[in-house]
């Protein structure tokens, strides 16, 4: 995994934002009625307009997010829908307090 990008993911508020609405999609997105939000991920128009951004400034985002590993992206028809890959985001945090130890040897 590039950690370059996945540092870069993590440094914007906007992208921070997206990760912490697709923790819960149910309680966020439960109205979309299009695919279940939590098997199946949450459309990215409608992330988009949870940021209150335009859809192309969005979908920027959620590809920087995916570059890094952080959700993973499925279409379906015509829309296509993010989930996010916890299990990714949890490795990524270890490296990142292994990285930041006091323990470890420069």
């Amino acid at each position: 995994m590039d950690r370059s990008t996945q540092i870069k993911a993590m440094a914007s508020e906007v992208r921070m934002q997206v990760l912490r609405l697709l923790a819960e999609p149910k309680e966020h997105f439960g109205h979309q009625w299009s695919a279940d939000a939590v098997e199946f991920g949450v459309c990215m128009t409608m992330i988009a307009a949870e940021l209150g951004v335009a859809q192309p400034t969005a979908s920027r985002h959620l590809d920087i997010l995916k570059q890094a590993g952080f959700i993973t992206v499925r279409k379906h028809q015509k829309w296509s829908y993010c989930k996010r890959d916890d299990e990714v985001i949890i490795n990524y945090l270890d490296w990142l307090q292994n990285e930041l130890s006091l323990q470890r040897k420069i």
